[in-house]
């Protein structure tokens, strides 16, 4: 069975379909970011465990479901991971944050690690690594081993745009860990980009060139 979930939802669709539009400004494009990570949150956390408790109504008391206290850690891959940050904490508010830095070589497309802060006691998190795109796979693939390095043994991985190559990549050396995708494009083009895509997804949150 597999562990990857494509969204199906219309609105991450409509969503996704503004970012693609090369007219859209750093500001409505961060903005849609964070809008499409608060909707895929949603999914990925519809699992989580809850607990009953007695509550008071204004009319009477009854027992009601609540969170059953699972830890959970938001940990993006930088920097285009952090636009997705804060529509997750939208949904989990008390989740603890952490990053991940890897570069990209221009050349082999190869990820390289040059940061790693982790929240205490990541073996008991739920752990969600958000990063927009999946292109070639190497950064998330990375990412995920640190983590598991690091004892985290619930990891879901939350991207808005993945590649074809980059996705087969992350489930083959990574197939215990649930997958969450926006949309899951055409193919990867001679400089690894994603095709049709959006471009650089950090460039475009921060403005950058």
């Amino acid at each position: 069975m597999s562990n990857t979930f494509i969204m199906d939802h219309p609105l991450v669709k409509h969503k996704i379909t503004l970012l693609r539009d090369e007219r859209t400004g750093t500001k409505d494009f961060r903005t849609l970011v964070g809008e499409i990570g608060s909707l895929m949150a949603y999914e990925a956390l519809r699992d989580l465990p809850t607990e009953l408790v007695l509550v008071k109504s204004p009319v009477a008391q009854s027992m009601q479901p609540v969170l059953a206290g699972k830890k959970l850690a938001v940990v993006p891959i930088l920097r285009a991971g952090v636009g997705m940050v804060d529509g997750i904490l939208a949904m989990c508010p008390s989740a603890k944050v952490g990053h991940i830095g890897l570069y990209r070589d221009e050349v082999t497309h190869e990820p390289h690690e040059y940061y790693c802060k982790l929240p205490e006691h990541m073996d008991e998190r739920l752990t969600i690594v958000p990063d927009p795109m999946l292109a070639t796979g190497g950064s998330a693939v990375d990412a995920v081993n640190m983590l598991k390095e690091k004892g985290c043994k619930d990891i879901r991985f939350m991207c808005i745009i993945a590649a074809p190559e980059g996705l087969k990549r992350l489930e083959e050396a990574h197939p215990d860990i649930k997958i969450y995708v926006g949309c899951v494009d055409e193919k990867l083009n001679e400089n690894a980009y994603i095709v049709p895509g959006l471009g650089d997804a950090g460039d475009r949150i921060f403005g950058t060139k």
